[in-house]
């Protein structure tokens, strides 16, 4: 992969236009209510780092608390219109600038916008022509409660003025098809922030060693994500070592790395709201032991096999089903596993070696938007769409097999072992994204030295 010179990310503007236009077909008669994300308090009075909706994001590009983004095809004058705080110095000196209404429509290009606390008196005018309203149920309950009061005023009207919305549609089943296609701006901001996981994944394994502690290899990683100008790690990074690589979600990363231990790391990049999602399993020494490589290799050839699947027409459930026979089929010759090859896939016996699906979407949200089935039918895959793929085997210290099956023997215990990469769907085939993290043994054993 090419090197990517850093650069700041910069709103998507003209295409966020685009995308309210595209779902403004969609919705016809319709309403929709996008509500920005809310405020999360890290403890007392002190807030997290804010971080906007997705959905709210993608359609508008405006990162600001307080705002609520109404899309009304049918209203005469205003067709997208903003609620937003409104200026004020005093408190803006505390909290930060706010964009105000002028800049709402010079700059995200709103027809009308208005101060938030008028949202009770001006909602109505954008829906009583409405034939249904488009809104997630989120977890905003002070914006689901003024939406539902709003509904029910427009129900009770619908005698009378003979117009208004006669029901809600989760807004997520419009906008989310178009979500999981990317554009080529969109690709763009993906494989920087590519760019990023890669660069700081190189660094991990040139850094790690036995004796240094996992946080201290996290650091090293989201100090590159920041120099990309990144807006920090895509999730908490997972850097696990030993038996640590067995928990899925391990996030303490406070364990000082041993000789002789894998170390799994499962980390990426946050650029301009997109995502990276890389992980690599490799020795904290210089070599892999005899049962670290079986494993490894085994989970490999899984990855291989299940990458090939991603291809545009296949079904989506394709891939993990080629990585769970992979799996099986090798701790099957293991002895860790015994009985019928179909039999053990159909009951998932399996599954307290691998526990987890093979892959999900990527783009504005780490596990992303996009169905993967639409009744019995799994979905086929389709160019634009990013995927992760990423098999693996964890038998964890106090490992319990699934019934009728053999007891693991002491010397695999506490392995755990995922290898991800970052999947485009093309017009022929696919594209790996991460493919500059290497991943054979041989790249990887001797990479540092001790």
């Amino acid at each position: 992969m090419p090197a990517v010179a850093p650069v700041p990310p910069q709103p998507l503007l003209e295409e966020c236009h685009q995308r309210r236009q595209q779902l403004m077909e969609k919705i016809g008669q319709g309403t929709a209510i996008f509500a920005s994300a809310p405020t999360a308090v890290m403890h007392n009075d002190v807030e997290y780092n804010f971080r906007q909706d997705s959905d709210f994001f993608y359609l508008t590009g405006l990162v600001e608390a307080g705002a609520i983004a109404v899309l009304a095809p049918h209203h005469e004058e205003h067709q997208f219109v903003l609620f937003v705080q409104p200026k004020d110095a005093e408190k803006e000196t505390w909290s930060g600038y706010r964009i105000g209404m002028e800049q709402a429509k010079d700059l995200y290009g709103a027809d009308e916008a208005y101060p938030l606390t008028e949202l009770d008196e001006k909602l109505p005018q954008y829906l009583q022509k409405a034939d249904r309203i488009y809104y997630h149920l989120g977890q905003d309950e002070k914006t689901n409660a003024t939406v539902l009061r709003h509904w029910r005023t427009q129900l009770r009207k619908y005698h009378k003025q003979g117009t208004g919305p006669l029901a809600i549609e989760d807004a997520k089943f419009l906008l989310h098809p178009f979500r999981c296609r990317k554009s080529e701006a969109e690709l763009t901001y993906l494989r920087r922030a590519m760019a990023a996981g890669i660069e700081a994944h190189l660094r991990a394994m040139d850094y790690a060693r036995p004796g240094l502690y996992e946080f201290q290899v996290q650091t090293e990683m989201e100090y590159i994500f920041r120099q990309h100008f990144g807006e920090g790690p895509a999730y908490p990074s997972i850097v696990a070592s030993g038996s640590n690589a067995c928990i899925l979600h391990y996030t303490e990363n406070n364990r000082q790395m041993q000789d002789g231990e894998l170390l799994l790391i499962d980390a990426g990049c946050s650029y301009g709201y997109y995502n990276s999602d890389i992980t690599r399993t490799f020795p904290v020494g210089q070599k892999f032991t005899t049962e670290q490589r079986i494993l490894y290799e085994l989970v490999l050839e899984a990855q291989t096999q299940a990458i090939a699947a991603v291809q545009p027409g296949k079904p989506w459930n394709e891939f993990h089903d080629v990585a769970v026979r992979v799996m099986v089929e090798g701790l099957l010759e293991l002895g860790l596993l015994q009985g019928d090859l179909d039999e053990i896939i159909k009951e998932e016996k399996y599954k307290p070696f691998y526990m987890h699906k093979t892959g999900h979407w990527l783009g504005l949200d780490v596990h992303d938007s996009g169905f993967y089935k639409v009744g019995e039918e799994w979905l086929p895959f389709q160019p634009g769409q990013v995927v992760t793929v990423e098999p693996g085997l964890y038998i964890r210290p106090d490992f319990k097999p699934a019934e009728d099956q053999p007891e693991v023997p002491e010397r695999w215990l506490g392995i755990g072992i995922r290898i991800e990469d970052d999947v485009l769907v093309t017009a022929t085939g696919h594209e790996v994204l991460s493919a500059a993290v290497p991943k054979a043994i041989a790249d990887l054993e001797n990479r540092h030295s001790l």
